[in-house]
């Protein structure tokens, strides 16, 4: 009959050959055979380095996870939300965080499955709001660090200037806007596809700024003025025929919308019915692929500035400096109110009250109506 030794005896047994004791003398004062007890000291071993045993992947795996949890810690200390708040309230403070964090670890820190919060985000980029201004809050500050390194810079390096400003974004997130602004860092390896780029941006227009008929060309851009340290962005759209304004709007950021949304103004007003080019420099409004797309579907051809060359663009630059010098640079505005009130009076002044030298010192309407008048 084989004798059963319990697991106390086992344990008892290899501490003591652990510490010292020879099997021999175990052995002999256990009455355990010395076979039974080398048998246990392999099977403690085995068991031993099974558990010591740890590979690589484990290791890089508990580090990415304590990465994870750092940053959830770090979400959830620099927030007034917690993971038990309405859904409302996490929602909200998630969109506050986006783009600091990734969308994985912002779920994982407020209990938001990732369906519900793919959805909220779907639903809010429809509405324009939120997600618009965060993402526009960031084109600018890439767009800084783009031009300020002399467009060298690509989205890894541009990301890792921001994370040294404080800003939490991840590199598919940069990388994401810059393929937006159609930013293309002068690197090596990418040579021939910052040339293609190039290439896209034409100029049509090459400083031939007198057209035969309205409709024919048209010409934008955007500046801005500061009133009460913070800065209004006019964008506007001239028909280089008349240099008659048919839209401009003002807003507080220097985004994609903005000149959609002027252009579409003025392509709703006007109805232009034969082949019309829209010509303006190489801004990342401009560039942008829903700008692009939007004027493609239109069936403008679009028309762009050579780098750094204002002077392909000097109707609208013209125009500019006679708002600022005749109008904006004269008066000190209360309000925002009084502000929008001015440019809308200097505008109506300049289509329908001021001459023009290149209309032969006839204003922009006078210049259209003659040519309707001629037209009949």
């Amino acid at each position: 009959m084989i004798q059963k030794h319990t697991h106390e005896e086992k344990e008892n047994a290899v501490s003591l050959y652990q510490n010292g004791t020879p099997v021999s003398q175990l052995s002999a004062e256990s009455g355990i055979p010395r076979s039974t007890i080398y048998r246990w000291i392999q099977a403690s071993r085995a068991e031993t380095e099974k558990k010591e045993k740890f590979t690589l992947l484990q290791f890089q795996r508990l580090e990415q996870r304590n990465a994870k949890l750092e940053r959830i810690v770090a979400i959830l200390q620099h927030s007034d939300c917690k993971p038990t708040d309405p859904l409302s309230d996490r929602l909200r403070t998630m969109d506050e965080l986006y783009g600091q964090y990734s969308v994985h670890t912002l779920c994982d820190a407020f209990c938001v499955p990732r369906g519900t919060y793919y959805n909220h985000i779907y639903r809010r980029k429809t509405s324009d709001s939120w997600y618009e201004i965060r993402r526009e809050e960031f084109r600018e500050r890439i767009q800084k660090i783009y031009d300020d390194s002399n467009q060298i810079l690509g989205y890894k390096k541009i990301c890792a200037v921001l994370k040294d400003q404080g800003f939490s974004v991840s590199a598919n997130f940069v990388r994401g806007l810059m393929e937006d602004m159609g930013l293309v860092s002068i690197r090596q390896g990418s040579k021939s596809y910052y040339e293609k780029e190039q290439r896209k941006y034409i100029n049509h227009v090459n400083r031939q700024f007198n057209p035969q008929k309205p409709n024919e060309i048209w010409v934008g851009d955007v500046t801005y003025f500061q009133m009460k340290e913070r800065h209004y962005y006019i964008c506007v759209i001239l028909d280089l025929f008349s240099r008659r304004v048919i839209a401009y709007k003002i807003g507080k950021r220097n985004s994609t919308n903005l000149t959609k949304s002027t252009f579409k103004s003025a392509y709703e007003n006007r109805r232009p019915e034969g082949a019309l080019i829209f010509h303006s420099d190489r801004g990342a409004n401009y560039r942008s692929k829903a700008f692009c797309d939007y004027l493609r579907k239109l069936q403008v051809t679009q028309s762009f500035s050579k780098s750094h060359t204002p002077f392909d663009n000097s109707v609208v630059e013209s125009f500019f400096a006679n708002l600022k010098r005749e109008e904006l640079y004269r008066t000190k505005y209360r309000s925002e109110r009084e502000f929008r009130a001015a440019v809308d009076r200097y505008v109506l002044f300049y289509n329908e009250k001021r001459p023009h030298t290149s209309n032969g010192n006839k204003t922009p309407q006078k210049r259209e109506q003659e040519y309707m008048q001629n037209q009949v």
